[in-house]
């Protein structure tokens, strides 16, 4: 039997060819003790800087269950922030969510990032404080009732840094600082708001290992819900404090980490800036970050008092890292999936009804199933039972349909099958009262094209993607973050003269717009 030193060496000897970049680190964490500490290859390729367990980096949406963790800290009861939360939605025709919809994302808030897509901003442009402010501010509509459902949606840890400085009349910089970093030992961590530039010089990479790299382009300012720079020992350091104070139940991880649910009782699978899940049979908490050029992930096994810590300055899978590395600790590998089994009579083009998004179900290559419907394309396993799921999604016939359950999301629902194609008369001019922004769908040598425009710009047309009678995807492969919104559902209406009137356009993380015909 293979022992834990010669797993964990093979493992990691392996990662930086399983995930090929310009660099990479890696720790390894058990009942408090660092296992592994080892960085490769170059934090800035063109001036041959290394990348070293001391390299600053971007953890982007790691920095979510900090900023939580701040609201914990300042406000035990953050329900003393639910006005503050109230007043920067001012054109809010509902009732607001509260501050624990926020950090629990169950707000119900569209995304802002993807939103701003909507307003025509062009991929790589500036997004600071005012152009957020403005697309916060002019939320009118949300598309679940909080409490009731997941969708992940950045501004929500935004507004909660922003209504801490205000409230505490320090800076978020400064409260990381003082009630965090201080505290975990994080003695090099930082707000790295500007993604221009880190100070040590490290750089992001897009690009491929047989197509070359090249330094990924940002110009998004983050506070708390990406704002984060931290080097490797950091994160060890707080991964030290998160196991040192296991068993204290007012610790701050103890806190982030408690049990949330949904207002009808449901558990729910993400809180306070925390993923909840189950790997090789056994609970974790933890979270992953990601901007154009860097990928993170951090990791959590309480039962094993294992953390993992995955960092690569490329756009690599760091999650699917930080699992093989967790799997290589416990001496444990994923079940091969069965991929034999014959073509399922589902396959197709949907609808889901509440949320208007299309689900599209195609069989790959591999023999998995892909599944359209969410800010990307998901891997299901089909199984002998005639099902298919991933541990997020679950496919099903029952009751004379297909239905698609996604329990983080607790949400369950028939899908509506939409077969055949839609008619190409559709181009036009549609215009969104509520963004006050437009949508341009225009014909073009016999196919369609589909773009955004509003206040922000005027967004690149994209050929549009043939669903279904009068559906049609726009696609958004690039956007701000770097995680783009995916395809937009665009479901097109008719009036009683057969002509478009106008259409509902959504996606995952912002959906149930509607867009009247003005041209």
């Amino acid at each position: 039997m293979s022992t834990l030193s010669t797993r964990l060496d093979a493992c990691i000897a392996a990662l930086p060819r399983l995930y090929p970049g310009p660099g990479g680190a890696v720790a390894v964490l058990k009942d408090g003790h660092v296992l592994v500490r080892h960085a490769w290859g170059f934090a800035n390729a063109e001036r041959r800087i290394a990348f070293t367990p001391r390299s600053l980096f971007r953890m982007c949406s790691i920095t979510k269950q900090f900023t939580c963790a701040l609201v914990l800290d300042a406000f035990p009861d953050p329900s003393a922030l639910d006005g503050d939360v109230a007043r920067r939605l001012p054109l809010l025709a509902e009732a607001a969510p509260s501050a624990l919809h926020l950090c629990h994302n169950q707000s119900g808030l569209r995304d802002y990032w993807a939103v701003a897509m909507l307003h025509g901003s062009p991929v790589e442009a500036p997004f600071g404080d005012a152009e957020a402010a403005r697309v916060v501010a002019g939320t009118r509509s949300l598309h679940f009732r909080p409490g009731t459902r997941f969708s992940y949606v950045n501004q929500n840890f935004r507004l909660l840094s922003d209504i801490l400085e205000e409230r505490t009349g320090r800076s978020f910089a400064e409260l990381l600082r003082t009630r965090i970093f201080n505290r975990a030992g994080m003695d090099s961590a930082f707000l790295a708001a500007d993604t221009r530039a880190m100070p040590d010089g490290t750089e992001g990479y897009e690009g491929s290992q047989t197509g070359g790299f090249r330094l990924a382009k940002n110009r998004v300012l983050w506070t708390g819900d990406a704002g984060l720079g931290a080097s490797l020992d950091d994160m060890i350091a707080w991964e030290r404090h998160v196991d040192a104070t296991r068993d204290d139940p007012e610790a701050l991880h103890s806190r982030l980490s408690a049990p949330v649910t949904f207002a009808d009782g449901t558990p729910a699978e993400y809180g306070f800036g925390l993923g909840r899940g189950m790997e090789f049979g056994r609970s974790l908490t933890g979270h992953g970050g990601a901007l154009r050029g860097w990928r993170s992930h951090r990791l959590y096994m309480p039962s094993e008092r294992i953390s993992v810590v995955v960092m690569f300055n490329h756009l690599s899978d760091a999650a699917g890292a930080a699992i093989r590395v967790l799997g290589a600790v416990l001496g444990e590998e994923k079940r091969a999936p069965a991929r034999d089994l014959p073509d399922p009579a589902w396959l197709g083009a949907y609808m889901e009804p509440e949320t208007g998004l299309s689900a599209r179900i195609d069989r790959m290559a591999d023999g998995a199933l892909r599944l359209r419907h969410g800010h990307s394309a998901e891997t299901l396993e089909l199984r002998p039972d005639g099902t298919a799921g991933n541990g997020k999604t679950r496919l099903h016939v029952e009751a004379g349909g297909l239905w698609m359950d996604r329990p983080g999301e607790n949400r369950s629902g028939r899908l509506t099958p939409i077969p055949g194609m839609p008619s190409q008369d559709v181009a036009g001019l549609y215009r969104c009262a509520e963004l006050e922004a437009e949508l341009t769908v225009q014909g073009a040598g016999g196919v369609l094209y589909g773009g955004f425009s509003g206040f922000l710009g005027q967004g690149r047309m994209e050929l549009l993607e043939p669903i279904g009678p009068d559906v049609w995807a726009l696609p958004c492969p690039r956007a701000l973050d770097h995680t783009p919104p995916g395809d937009w559902t665009l479901a097109f209406r008719r009036g009683a003269d057969g002509r478009t009137e106008g259409v509902t356009v959504g996606c995952w993380l912002a959906r149930g717009l509607d867009y009247a015909r003005v041209g």
